[in-house]
Parts: structure tokens; sequence; C-alpha cells
């Protein structure tokens, strides 16, 4: 199978750091590629060398067997080389036949030929099965659906190599093998891609081969079909991992918030909540589990105070903490470890040390006299990058340098050092490595034994089913269900997810074996029904 990449001792430095050390790497033509690592490996690195946004110190690059240099995104477009970032360059206010056709817009004379470009735009979504709108506005769609756009959007320039970072991580299950089918249709027409992933189960269904990076320098290459999940983590760690977690039995005491009928319409007038109702008690793990967008982040910026309920009531300890300003709700009791690190958990380019006190610089320990102490928020700071083994040359440096995992390892720091009462972690693993996973998880279960109460909001099944004490299924901005860990399966908690019940005696058109056989079917399983092949 021919090369349509070669990358040759590739050396990127930046100011402290060897991202990319004498890395080799190459690509075939039809085939996806895996390019794993801990967060900080140097993979997002490699990838921006490849697509311009960078210039290597030292290697060369050789696209179909000829050397080339990639000064800008433009000529790595122009070499046909697409990338679709983590976090989607998309703008919200624009359409999304505008958003595929930016910067390369169809013209009748001095005008945009909009007519052209939406037939354009609809004959490529219609191409690949994509069903999309083209007059859709962006901050209309689901996530899933904006990675689509992404991607038709390099395809509509005519990519035959596309870079995907972390193309997963904001993704549903179903969303996940939607993302597989394309891109095996994808590699069927001849085109490469390249996936910048930590997901090792989805690295064994999508991929041909992965080469594994740790500490900017290239440890490993595989064919998948030769390798294991737990060989993976191995080689990307540098030790075995623990891919399940261990979890000590924990007695849970009182409740300590009692949430009460929220209810939320958002600017639209779209009911996202509807008479919500939970609580969590001292000393256990909430998990709340759902299909994204059934009003679990719109749940989250209530109770932290970011965003104001039409109704209802949450009491934290005896006290109603609703309508209390972000400021009141820390210093009620409650922390927050937000889904998007970049827009609710960061300044980016603020330092650590001033990163580490965001919400508490008033408190007196901070402080001396009128201006803050900061050679002790340094000196915190330093405490807490050794305590969370946060991977950074000092606490001098700005939140954007960091990866992906350390960042969240400093939000967490933040947030559990904060000693709440209630310690909300909503998506705390998104986008993370199996190493970080582990360590993050460690920290909510020892939070957990320390008898704080821990509310976790995740998309990922495994998640709430390893790390939960009870879960509550969200769906349509209730509450449907909440259950005992000891009473979930992944087959119940689906079924729930997608709107179903578990009540028996519901009628035949609406049981969850109803919906069972929907979800079984979409997966291509076998039917199952009591426990019996049909």
């Amino acid at each position: 199978m021919e090369k349509v990449i070669e990358m040759k001792g590739i050396t990127k430095v930046f100011p402290g750091v060897v991202a990319n050390d004498k890395v080799d790497f190459d690509l075939k033509k039809g085939e996806i590629h895996v390019l794993l690592g801990e967060n900080g490996a140097g993979k997002t690195t490699l990838m921006n060398v490849l697509y311009g946004l960078y210039q290597q110190e030292e290697g060369t690059i050789l696209i179909n067997g000829e050397e080339v240099k990639i000064a800008n995104p433009a000529k790595a477009i122009e070499l046909g080389i697409g990338m679709i970032h983590q976090h989607f360059m998309l703008v919200d206010i624009f359409t999304v036949t505008e958003n595929i056709i930016l910067g390369n817009e169809p013209r009748r004379g001095l005008k945009i030929d909009i007519d052209k470009a939406r037939k354009e735009v609809q004959e490529l979504a219609d191409r690949y099965d994509f069903n999309i709108d083209p007059d859709a506005l962006i901050k209309d769609i689901t996530v899933g659906q904006q990675q689509k756009v992404e991607i038709l959007k390099a395809l509509y320039r005519n990519t035959d190599i596309l870079i995907l970072d972390e193309p997963t991580a904001v993704l549903t299950p179903q969303e996940i093998d939607e993302l597989e089918i394309i891109l095996r249709n994808l590699t069927r027409e001849g085109k490469s891609v390249i996936l910048i992933t930590h997901k090792l189960k989805e690295i064994m269904k999508m991929s041909d081969r992965v080469t594994i990076l740790r500490l900017g320098k290239v440890v490993g290459e595989v064919m998948t079909e030769d390798t294991t999940i737990p060989k993976l983590a191995e080689m990307m760690v540098g030790r075995a991992v623990k891919l399940s977690v261990e979890k000590d039995p924990h007695e849970a005491k009182e409740e300590v918030l009692v949430v009460k009928n929220l209810n939320y319409k958002d600017e639209r007038g779209v009911a996202k909540l509807k008479d919500l109702s939970f609580s969590v008690k001292r000393g256990e793990i909430l998990g709340i589990a759902g299909v994204d967008g059934n009003g679990q982040h719109e749940m989250v910026e209530i109770l932290t105070g970011l965003v104001a309920a039409e109704s209802g009531s949450a009491v934290l300890e005896g006290v109603e903490i609703l309508g209390y300003t972000p400021d009141k709700v820390i210093k009620a009791g409650m922390a927050n470890i937000p889904q998007d690190r970049h827009k609710r958990g960061l300044v980016l380019d603020f330092p650590l040390y001033e990163n580490a006190i965001l919400g508490q610089h008033k408190e007196d320990q901070f402080n001396k006299g009128i201006s803050l102490d900061y050679p002790m928020i340094k000196k915190y700071t330093r405490d807490l990058i050794e305590d969370f083994d946060i991977r950074t040359p000092n606490e001098l440096v700005s939140a954007r340098s960091l990866s992906g995992g350390n960042q969240q390892k400093l939000i967490a720091a933040r947030e559990i050092s904060k000693d709440p009462t209630v310690l909300i972690a909503s998506q705390p693993t998104r986008g993370l490595d199996v190493g970080a996973i582990e360590y993050i998880h460690k920290r909510l279960i020892r939070e957990r034994d320390h008898d704080k109460a821990v509310i976790l909001v995740s998309l990922e099944l495994d998640e709430i089913m390893d790390l939960s004490d009870r879960i509550s299924v969200i769906y349509d901005g209730h509450i449907s269900t909440t259950i005992d860990r000891e009473q979930a399966t992944e087959n119940k908690l689906g079924i729930l997810m997608a709107g179903g019940s578990l009540e028996p005696e519901m009628t035949p058109s609406v049981t969850a074996q109803t919906v069972e056989k929907k979800i079984t079917q979409e997966n291509g399983e076998e039917e199952v029904h009591h426990g019996k092949e049909k």
C-alpha cells in the first residue's frame, strides 16, 4: 500500500519543552491510522506541524513521495490535507452552507452564489449520507451534526488526507457509531484518515494501525488486529494501567442537596428542564446518565448560579441556593468541574497561579491588605501541582500551554481544594487519556470516601457505572428514574436514556422491550427478549 505521508525526524521545540523529538510517522492510502499517547505526548503538535500551524525545527515531510514545505494551513489544504480540531472552528450564527464555503465561496460576478453553494453542499451531504439541513444555523444543530459539517467543510476543499483531533470526545455512543461508518466510507473511496484519540475501545473498532507517542517520542507502532486494549494502555502510559475502577463500599449519610421541580426555558422559549427533581447524600457519588442535550448542561448552570431557573428549589444543607450568584454558591459549599474547560474552567492566557485561585481570590488566605498575596498564591499553586501530578515546567506558565489533561487536573485541583460539601463533576474526563482518567476517577472516589457528595454528569456509560453509588437518568429535561448501582446494567440504562420505561405494567406497544429491540437492532446485535433469543 503506497504511503501518502511520510514525516521523518520531526522535531518541534517550545520554550522549555521538546514537544516532538525526532518523530517518524507515515500514513498509507486508504487507512485509518491512530496517533495515541498521554495528554502532552506531542500528538496534536505533530499534526499541527503537518497542517502548517507550526514549523518544525528539524525533519522533512513527504506527500506522495515528494518533499514539501508546509508553511501554513492554506498550503496544507492545497496539498489535500484537512484538519478537524477538537474544538470546532465554526461560526455559530452562520448556516451550515455558509460555514462550509467560508473562504472558498463560489461567486457570480462580485456576489457570492449562495444558491450554487447550497446545491453543492446538499449534493456533498447526500453523497456521504449526512442528514443535514444546509440552511440550519450552527447554533441550532447537535454537536454530532456540527462535526459532520466540519468533515463536509474539509471534503468541499477536495481533501484526501483527513486529520481528526479527539473526534469522539463530544459525541454520544450513537454518533460515535455513525462516525465509524463515515470514516470507513471515506477510506473505501481512497481517502486516508489520521485520528488523534485516547479512547482505546474506539481505537480497536475504528483503526488499522496505531503509532504510540510518549514524552514526544515514538515508543511503538502496531497493527490494530495484533494488539489489545491493555497492551495499548501500557505502551501509552509506560506502566500497567488499571482499566477498571477500584471502589470500596461506603455508607452514604444524610441528604445534603435536595433539588425539587426545577423548570427552565431557553432564550427561544423551549423548555429544557421540566420539574426536575433529585437529591444527593453525603458520602455518595450520584451519577446523572443521559444522552447529550436532555438538560444536563442547563441543570448544572442553574445549580452553580450561572443562569436563573423559572421555578423550583435547590436546598444545600438547609439553605435555599437557587438564585445565588456563583460566588455565593461557592461560599455555600458547592464546587464545579465544568464540562467545557476552556469556556468555563480556565482563563487560558492567565498563569497557572492565577487560574488556581479563580472563585477564591477574595478569600483572606490569598490577600495581603488590599492586594493579592502573590508569594503565598504561587506556593499554594506549587502544592496543587505536586499533589495532583500536574505536568508543567512551573506555576508561571499560562494555562494555554498545558495539555488538555493537565488543564483538567488543574481545574480538579482547584475545585477539590475548596473543600466543598457538594462537588459537581460534569464530563470530568472528556478528552483525557487513560492515565489522566484513572487519576481523576481516584480523586472523585477519594472525595466520596471523605464524606463529600459528588454529582457525576457524564455521557460515558462506563464511567457512570464504574463510579456511581446511585444513578439518575435524565431524559427530556427531567429525572425519569433513579436506581442503585447494583440494579443498573448498560441495557437498562440504555432503555431509560432512550425514553423507555422498566415498568412491566406498560402496554406492549411502549414497553421497555420495544425500546430495547430498537436499541439492539441499531447496534447490530441479536434481539433478546426476556433472556431468550427470538
